[in-house]
């Protein structure tokens, strides 16, 4: 099993601790407030701890960046090279700034981080119930492939999601555009946001 720190407790942090803690995980809240009341009755509820950023990040494989965009910043350097050397996934969608991810964020102050982008394309929604009537959602993501990427993947299908590699980091904005296209379709058409994408083919994955 792995030991996970989440940043940031909203929905999209809050649901994916809950799936991974009922996977087996040893799942670790973050927060400069570890104690507020909120944090830790959620804590309790899924079996998981709490601690600050800095604590959970230390005995951590894997980190979840799962902050509003514009709050990443702060917490990276604070950080700082605390992140060297974790997984860290990026969940973020800063709107409207010229970059949705913050990937250069968190690896301008950790430059030895282990950086995925994934968890962002679909709304937190889709992570809770991934199932449409029997056809399993997929999660489209970029980041290393080898060890990290099968670790990547395994923590994706714990979720409940059939996991889709798109490329290397190079495929970042490529990623971000599913972020925009499921926008588009979940609010701006209205076809609500329990709303997936599907890779359909009959070629074999390459090798």
């Amino acid at each position: 099993m792995t030991d996970i720190a989440v940043l940031g407790a909203g929905n999209i942090g809050a649901t994916l601790a809950r799936k991974w803690t009922a996977a087996g995980h040893h799942v670790t809240l973050a927060s400069r407030n570890p104690d507020t009341p909120a944090l830790r009755d959620l804590a309790d509820g899924i079996h998981a701890r709490t601690a600050t950023h800095a604590d959970a990040v230390r005995d951590a494989e894997v980190v979840l960046v799962a902050l509003p965009g514009d709050a990443v910043a702060a917490v990276a350097a604070a950080l700082g090279d605390a992140l060297d050397g974790k997984v860290v996934i990026d969940a973020t969608n800063d709107l409207g700034a010229a970059e949705m991810n913050s990937i250069a964020t968190v690896t301008r102050h950790a430059p030895a981080a282990v950086p995925v982008r994934a968890f962002n394309s679909l709304g937190w929604e889709n992570f809770a119930e991934p199932d449409f009537g029997g056809t399993q959602a997929d999660l489209l993501w970029c980041g290393p492939d080898g060890n990290t990427g099968a670790l990547v993947e395994r923590l994706i299908a714990d979720v409940g999601l059939r996991p889709v590699r798109v490329g290397g980091l190079d495929q970042l904005r490529t990623v971000d555009m599913l972020a925009n296209l499921w926008f588009a379709l979940a609010l701006g058409q209205g076809r609500g946001r329990h709303l997936t994408f599907k890779v359909l083919s009959s070629a074999p994955k390459s090798t």
